[in-house]
């Protein structure tokens, strides 16, 4: 019965294939932008950006698919408070499909949870992987924007969500050591790939004047060391209101929408949307693309 039921599976799974190639011949140029959200250091409070710009994006009409793509410390399900039944892994393993794997946070806002599935991508084979690609597409063409909460630091998996998206928005604080390890990572990127755009996001801010200082001690050492322009997004203040929505496992946004911090993330993403990144998406972006630059540059 378990070889049976083995076969069946496979089956299926080739039909699955079949079908999701097909798709993928005839179907429409993806709307979704690719956005990576990195910082220098952990602690930043990265995560908690995402998932509230995500949910201010979604509140201004747009259609917003969050990627936990933290390989090591996924936790945008844990800000959530809830406990994803399914992940990547199981899409890739072929048990369920990627409308199976999405689930749903506050605000109806979607999402795919972390685990140790982006790993498991290195060992498909070319026609599992082409599989996977044509799933992530058909939810793609759906989405104005996907977000990859990445991992902090230098890591080279970091490296390369970040060179392979259409931008990145870079999380720091007025903390000395987050300062030099966002310039740090901003430093390595741009060494590897000048087209990178970046975006600074000061977050913890005592006021408008610090989290200018701190954009600003940023963007000149990349102006004048590194040749790179780097504009600043905005600022999050340090308020109180946040660390009780952590601890309530509730996006602050939600739990406290008249916050300092829900009203500062709700201005980051109006001026988001309408100042346009300084790259914007090209032809030879899109999650195909993504995805081949990606795994061609951690192979």
């Amino acid at each position: 019965m378990t070889d049976q039921a083995q076969t069946l599976r496979n089956l299926v799974m080739k039909r699955e294939r079949e079908r999701a190639a097909q798709i993928t011949e005839t179907a429409p140029q993806r709307t979704a932008k690719l956005i990576t959200v990195s910082s220098g250091k952990g602690g930043v409070g990265k995560s908690n950006f995402t998932l509230n710009f995500a949910l201010a994006l979604q509140s201004m009409g747009k259609r917003v698919l969050v990627f936990d793509a933290d390989i090591g410390m996924a936790n945008i399900d844990v800000l959530m408070g809830i406990s994803a039944k399914y992940n990547l892994y199981h899409l890739l393993r072929g048990e369920k499909r990627i409308d199976e794997i999405i689930e749903r946070g506050p605000g109806y806002l979607s999402f795919i949870a972390g685990g140790s599935g982006m790993a498991d991508l290195f060992s498909l084979s070319q026609s599992d992987l082409d599989y996977f690609i044509a799933q992530i597409e058909s939810i793609a063409s759906e989405m104005d924007f996907i977000i990859f909460d990445t991992g902090a630091g230098l890591s080279k998996a970091n490296f390369n969500f970040i060179q392979s998206a259409d931008e990145c928005l870079i999380v720091t604080t007025p903390e000395p050591t987050s300062i030099t390890d966002a310039y740090a990572l901003i430093k390595v990127v741009s060494g590897q790939e000048q087209d990178t755009s970046f975006r600074l996001i000061v977050n913890r801010a005592g006021d408008e004047k610090e989290a200018v200082q701190t954009a600003d001690k940023i963007m000149m050492a990349a102006q004048r060391f590194l040749n790179v322009q780097i504009s600043m997004l905005g600022y999050i203040s340090d308020d109180n209101h946040v660390v009780q929505a952590v601890k309530k496992q509730v996006p602050f946004s939600t739990a406290f929408p008249n916050c300092m911090a829900a009203r500062d993330v709700q201005r980051i993403a109006q001026h988001y949307l309408l100042v346009p990144a300084s790259r914007e998406p090209s032809a030879s972006t899109g999650i195909k693309g993504f995805m081949q630059k990606w795994l061609r540059r951690t192979k």
